[in-house]
């Protein structure tokens, strides 16, 4: 069963959540549908999302399962209709699709002198970085997030509380090594968040993003743990990083994912990016 951090009454609304089918945005449609909500569950793969809404339904929540491509404005579109013919109009879009490509990621964090002039076998440098692996990047995580918004903010926009939730990253205040590409993508979500706070005020919309730090999920898990599950080097290096000394887990944001959501705890708040990194941001590494 979900457990709350804390109670809030969801109760009439309807959320969308997309990437649900995912480590962390299944977390946050199970969250939404604890409180009350009726929720969407939205993901490219049908399966996954059908999963975690009969997931929620097992638990008595409400939910349903819908396939689409969060980068296809017409698979958006019917989407919508088909969220609006099950649950009515919608209060709650949490942009949570996204990720990373490897063909955005450079293999070593510096780039050396010895890397011009000698090309080792399956090492990528920023010279090879492959163009159309960053646009998928930016695509995924920006397109990703712009398209939904443009398809669903029109039922926030015309009733009143209509709540925007977008998925940032502390890349985007802090670019990551090896992952330019998805840290410039991540900065632009959150650019973009500011700037749709603002656009969406006089319609009555909040718009507002959580910036994850670091999380285990079904992207990242070969980068952080070897196959006997023990932390990969670069695992251990962000470990030493984090003052709380463990990676977060889909618990770890529920209750800001709930403050954001509710008019009445946070109606005031809009256009900020909260960072949830144990702590991450603020160690200096001495």
């Amino acid at each position: 069963m979900t457990k709350l951090p804390f109670q809030i009454n969801l109760a009439g609304k309807v959320a969308v959540v997309t990437g649900g089918g995912g480590v962390l945005c299944s977390g946050f449609s199970k969250v939404l549908a604890a409180a009350g909500a009726k929720v969407a569950v939205l993901d490219l793969r049908e399966e996954a999302a059908t999963k975690i809404a009969d997931e929620i339904i097992a638990e008595g929540g409400t939910a349903a399962g819908f396939a689409c491509n969060v980068l296809e404005k017409d698979s958006m579109e019917a989407a919508r209709e088909a969220v609006n013919a099950k649950f009515g109009t919608v209060d709650i879009l949490v942009n949570g699709a996204g990720g990373n490509n490897p063909k955005g990621n450079t293999s070593k964090e510096y780039l050396f002198p010895e890397d011009l002039t000698q090309k080792a076998e399956g090492v990528a440098t920023f010279f090879d970085l492959d163009i159309t692996g960053i646009r998928f990047v930016f695509d995924l995580n920006f397109l990703g997030t712009l398209i939904p918004t443009q398809v669903f903010a029109r039922d926030l926009a015309e009733k009143d509380g209509g709540v925007i939730l977008n998925i940032s990253s502390m890349n985007a205040f802090r670019p990551l090594t090896k992952i330019p590409a998805y840290s410039a993508a991540k900065a632009a979500v959150s650019n973009f968040t500011q700037w749709l706070a603002v656009h969406f005020a006089p319609v009555g919309i909040r718009v507002n993003a959580m910036a994850p730090g670091f999380f285990i999920t079904d992207q990242n898990r070969g980068l952080l743990l070897n196959a006997d599950g023990s932390y990969t080097a670069r695992a251990d290096k962000i470990i030493a990083h984090t003052p709380q000394n463990r990676f977060g887990t889909p618990e770890d944001l529920a209750g800001t994912l709930l403050w954001l959501v509710d008019n009445g705890a946070s109606g005031f708040v809009n256009g900020v990016v909260v960072p949830v990194d144990g702590g991450f941001a603020a160690y200096s590494g001495v």
